[in-house]
């Protein structure tokens, strides 16, 4: 599934292409996604301008004035820039066309994304309650010291938690810890705050590295130009079970929390 870095990646590529461009066509060929796609969709979108394209979790929003287009990648959508847009394929689900010319084409083989409108400025229900952005002031020491102190399941679970801390998945997860050197079966409101504070950061770097690299491409992310991440070529743990660490060479252990594969390195976190 597409993680916070390949999101922000995405709506980096795509930006250039569609603020301040009028929406010029709609055509929606699959409306079947997690949610129906709106069937009025063009009716609200042509004629319309993108002031800006921004993320918000794992969220893509297009600003127009006081409405907004959400799209969530689900597990394999994927958003692509065409400059001529190549012929429909299967799993196609919406096109957008501007006024410069760009086609933005969502594609989607598993159906588990999303494309919804939310009018008049007020937040989407999917966007209430969530968590401070990791690369913003607001994930700061004390917010994620005050959100692990009730908490006593683990602590990846608690940094996996859109509530405590937005847009860190499996993936990001596992390498965050480890480069905070923190176990992640360690209970949450077990861990200092001088401990926590280098988590903090350990996500914010982590973060900042795998979007600097382009994301990760495990199976079927791509970016809005069509090319694969680099990411995954620099994981210290995650996908990584009984090879040596990259450290110490001890072998990378794995288990299961909440369902998900977990990958630490037994003697670098504790």
């Amino acid at each position: 599934m597409p993680e916070l870095p390949e999101v922000e990646t995405t709506r980096r590529g795509i930006a250039p292409y569609v603020e301040g461009q009028k929406v010029t066509a709609v055509r929606l060929y699959d409306r079947r996604l997690r949610w129906p796609v709106p069937e009025d969709l063009p009716q609200r979108l042509i004629g319309r301008v993108v002031d800006r394209v921004e993320r918000r979790s794992k969220y893509l929003l297009f600003r127009l004035g006081r409405d907004t287009l959400l799209i969530h990648l689900g597990m394999t959508g994927s958003l692509r820039v065409h400059k001529v847009a190549p012929p429909k394929r299967v799993h196609d689900h919406v096109d957008l066309e501007f006024g410069n010319g760009v086609v933005l084409r969502y594609h989607d083989p598993r159906r588990f994304g999303a494309v919804l409108w939310s009018s008049g400025g007020t937040n989407h229900p999917l966007l209430a309650g969530l968590g401070p952005e990791p690369l913003s002031a607001d994930f700061d020491p004390d917010h994620l010291f005050r959100a692990t102190r009730s908490r006593s399941a683990a602590i990846k679970l608690a940094l996996m938690d859109n509530r405590v801390v937005v847009g860190v998945g499996n993936i990001y997860a596992n390498e965050s810890l480890f480069r905070a050197g923190i176990r992640p079966t360690r209970a949450a409101n077990r861990i200092s705050s001088l401990r926590l504070r280098r988590l903090r950061e350990a996500v914010r770097e982590t973060l900042a590295d795998a979007i600097a690299r382009g994301g990760s491409t495990l199976r079927d992310y791509v970016d809005s130009d069509g090319a694969a991440g680099a990411a995954q070529f620099h994981y210290f743990v995650y996908g990584r079970e009984g090879r040596p660490c990259r450290a110490c060479g001890t072998v990378i252990r794995s288990v299961r929390l909440g369902g998900r594969a977990t990958t630490f390195c037994p003697r670098c976190q504790r």
